[in-house]
């Protein structure tokens, strides 16, 4: 029997070696092929996604900074009332700006003046996964936080006699229908774009928007009371606490690396790599010189140096390098920032000369500051495609502000002729945090003031 078996062993052996190729080939086809390229693109993918979710969040931190700056410049009677407003803004803002605001900016095809494209976001993920592909949801999310940037540039300039009712009808008409129209005119591919107008992170879209909104609402408010003498002297009200506007101050400095570079909207590849890389040198560099020649300009004219000329200088010097940041060299980002810095100290001097109170100096900083971006943009920039040519950048510098200006001062008329704008003369002493929510910001505390 043994003998027996030993062909029909021969035989089985045979088989299986003859079907082992075949079952070979099988177990191969069944594997997952790995392709490089689609795992690179969906890499890439994320990693660019990733850079914007973080860019956004650093912008959204910046409303942390402009709380911190805007309370420290002013009274702290007042501190809850702009604490709230910078809250409410952003709140406000964002809902608005999901529900409106998103599909005015970004309509898709439309006249180049006045569009919309949808309610809401509109989708989620990018068809392709690749580098440079967004998805809708985390673009939405870096430009709400813009669009809350702009709204709250004007909680300074009209703090300490507005009613906070007013302040959020204001929050809602600007971010949901002011700011989307704007910034449709150049980041949605509207008129300005189309004739060259350039304007890479904001300078105008967004902080020259801001800048002249504050200067309406500080214009039809008029001054806080004891702010100009019957003669018609500027008399200082410092803020309540200078740590608190100087932290403000750094935290906006962190947070506008993610407003610059972050409007590279990718990180993946050399070019983008780069770009970025100079985005964040040219945006420091000009901080930094825009806060020493407000500190020399300052200190030249009052003979002692001044911390908060300073701080206003930092900010000019980033509101001024926001437009041109990408296409600028690191020298001229110097220049830049060191002009915007000279030019803060002089419109905080001139809106003093013609009576206007601006606490913390928003117009100068975002408005004055902005409109200088845009000009500098052509000065210095070097751009494809005719993008940055003279004729755009001043149309831009021109429009934008007084589309700002002009629908702002028209809201704040109408606010204030049915009574809804300025506290009474008496809330205004008290202060508004006793008498527009019933709180203190340093309950417990006597404050006492040398002035």
């Amino acid at each position: 029997m043994k003998w027996l078996k030993i062909p029909t062993l021969i035989a089985a052996a045979l088989v299986f070696g003859l079907a082992s190729p075949a079952l070979a080939q099988e177990a191969a086809d069944a594997q997952p092929v790995f392709d490089a390229a689609a795992t690179a693109g969906e890499w890439a993918y994320a990693i660019d996604n990733m850079f914007l979710m973080f860019c956004a969040v650093l912008v959204l931190f910046m409303q942390a900074g402009f709380a911190l700056v805007e309370s420290g410049f002013n009274s702290a009677k007042n501190t809850v009332n702009i604490l709230f407003k910078n809250l409410m803004d952003l709140s406000i803002g964002m809902v608005l700006y999901f529900i409106i605001g998103y599909g005015l900016m970004y309509p898709g095809d439309g006249n180049g003046f006045l569009a919309f494209g949808q309610f809401g976001i509109g989708g989620n993920g990018a068809d392709v996964a690749e580098a440079g592909a967004l998805t809708l949801q985390v673009d939405w999310l870096f430009q709400v936080a813009f669009a809350a940037t702009a709204a709250t540039i004007v909680s300074g300039a009209v703090a300490g006699r507005l009613k906070f009712s007013a302040y959020l009808v204001y929050s809602a008409v600007l971010t949901a229908i002011i700011y989307p129209i704007s910034g449709y005119w150049k980041w949605g591919g509207g008129w300005l774009d189309q004739m060259g107008f350039y304007d890479f992170a904001g300078s105008l879209v967004v902080h020259a928007c801001g800048g002249f909104a504050a200067l309406a609402g500080a214009i039809v408010l008029g001054p806080r009371i004891g702010r100009f003498t019957k003669e018609g002297k500027a008399k200082a009200m410092p803020g309540h606490s200078l740590p608190l506007a100087t932290l403000g101050v750094f935290i906006l400095l962190i947070g506008w690396f993610g407003f610059n570079p972050g409007s590279q909207l990718a990180i993946v590849g050399k070019g983008n790599t780069e770009a970025v890389m100079l985005i964040a040198v040219n945006t420091l560099l000009a901080a930094g010189a825009g806060a020493v020649l407000a500190m020399v300009a300052t200190w030249i004219m009052h003979k002692k140096p001044d911390l908060t000329m300073a701080a206003n200088g930092v900010l000019a010097g980033l509101v001024g390098i926001t437009a041109n940041c990408d296409g600028v060299t690191n020298v001229e980002a110097i220049i830049i920032g060191a002009i915007a810095g000279v030019l803060v100290v002089a419109g905080v001097k001139l809106l003093d000369k013609l009576k206007i109170d601006d606490p913390v100096g928003a117009f100068p900083v975002h408005g004055l500051c902005g409109v200088w971006g845009g000009i500098a943009t052509a000065l210095f920039g070097e751009y494809s495609d005719g993008y940055g040519n003279w004729i755009a950048q001043i149309t831009g510098s021109i429009a934008i502000p007084l589309w700002a200006f002009a629908t702002m001062f028209i809201l704040f008329t109408i606010l204030k002729a049915v009574g809804m704008l300025r506290v009474s003369k008496e809330e205004e002493l008290r202060g508004l945090d006793i008498g527009e929510h019933g709180e203190e910001a340093y309950n417990g505390f006597q404050i006492f003031t040398t002035n």
